[in-house]
């Protein structure tokens, strides 16, 4: 059977600015998402390219903000290809309303954007009280919720892994871990740690791939580390295409060369199988 290849974390920018006017999350638009649009139509001729079956597309927050309306538009234009992970304020009055409102337009996700690009990383509302009626909303609609932040923001995370255990949490590039010890990379143990939380899933992106190349990290060591620890199908693929440096067939290349020391079975939930899990809508 052919591998099914999912990817969980591309951007779509439109170059429609009056369409689709930029409003970035504390004001300053990312630098990537200015150079490069990855358009609803080309994103899917990437994917096509690539042998990417269906990608869960991730707002750009950085770009957009709080307004999801693009990645929602390619939903409604290819629902065959795509899903979307939308971002809200969840410390809003309303935000389960707005967060329904979405859903009810492809949304099967959300993203909590703690920082990041120009936006620097502020972890404290992650277990605001007022947040709860999202987590607890999410964990009842089966939405997985996103979290990109760093190690520091760990125990939180796992505050609200046991807050909210019907609740999946999917931490974004492995919140960049520092992985440039090496074996048996100590510096990361607060990752691997999480592993005992069977709510919390892996983001594997190439920020994951950039780090397993530096110091005395290695993709033979580190991968079968990470799947030792979490099970594969704890484990997803997503591109951070275009944000990340390449085409999409390239990253997706990048992904099996770094992932080829897994057995066959591991890399393929990882590449696919974990995708379905998260968002069933891909399958």
């Amino acid at each position: 059977m052919a591998q099914r290849i999912h990817d969980i974390h591309p951007h779509v920018i439109s170059d429609d600015e009056v369409a689709y006017p930029r409003a970035p999350l504390g004001g300053n638009q990312s630098d990537w998402s200015k150079e490069h649009h990855a358009t609803i139509e080309t994103m899917v001729a990437a994917m096509d390219e690539a042998g990417v079956i269906s990608s869960a597309l991730v707002q750009a927050a950085s770009c957009y903000g709080y307004d999801n309306s693009y990645v929602a538009e390619a939903v409604a234009r290819y629902p065959d290809r795509f899903t979307a992970v939308g971002t809200i304020d969840v410390l809003s009055p309303n935000a389960v309303n707005v967060m329904q409102g979405w859903i009810a337009k492809g949304i099967t996700g959300l993203r909590l954007y703690t920082g990041g690009s120009k936006l620097k990383f502020d972890f404290s509302w992650l277990n605001d009280p007022r947040s709860f009626p999202i987590w607890e909303k999410a964990g009842e609609l089966g939405l997985p919720i996103c979290v990109q932040c760093r190690m520091p923001a760990f125990p939180t995370v796992v505050e609200m892994a046991g807050r909210f255990p019907q609740t999946r949490i999917i931490i974004d590039h492995l919140a960049r871990a520092d992985i440039s010890d090496g074996p048996p990379y100590a510096n990361a143990r607060p990752l691997f740690d999480l592993a005992a939380h069977s709510n919390i899933y892996l983001k594997v992106t190439p920020r994951t791939f950039d780090l397993a190349a530096t110091g005395a990290a290695s993709p033979e060591t580190f991968f079968p580390m990470l799947v030792e620890a979490f099970v594969a199908d704890r484990c997803a693929f997503g591109s951070n295409y275009p944000a990340s440096e390449g085409t999409l067939a390239q990253i997706v290349e990048r992904a099996k060369r770094n992932f080829a020391v897994l057995e066959p079975k591991d890399r393929d939930m990882i590449l696919g199988g974990t995708a379905e899990i998260l968002y069933p809508r891909l399958a």
